[in-house]
């Protein structure tokens, strides 16, 4: 009595083989879906990372320099209190009458 089948050994090796290859062709489409993605995104004129989070700190640190500098133009623009407060106000001189012309 025969324990091994050959149809089926050659049945087996067949799907080992289809299953090998089908797993190569799935590696093969992702690559080459990557590969397309990549191009796109390149065509796209895309920022990286790296790019957006230095520009993103130089617009923060310009934005503290603006805020800075605002109030101390606030601080430049607002008068001076006044020292005439502090002094005695002076009497209040009578008005003289126009001279006539004759």
């Amino acid at each position: 009595m025969q324990t091994r089948n050959p149809l089926l050994n050659d049945f087996a090796d067949l799907m080992t083989d289809a299953f090998g290859a089908a797993q190569a062709m799935g590696e093969e489409a992702r690559a080459v879906f990557r590969a397309r993605a990549d191009r796109m995104i390149a065509d796209m004129d895309l920022v990286s990372r790296e790019e957006f989070d230095a520009v993103k700190a130089a617009l923060d640190d310009s934005r503290a320099e603006i805020d800075a500098l605002k109030a101390r133009l606030e601080a430049l623009e607002t008068p001076a209190q006044p020292k005439a407060a502090s002094r005695a106000k002076k009497p209040a001189t009578k008005a003289r009458a126009p001279k006539s012309t004759n």
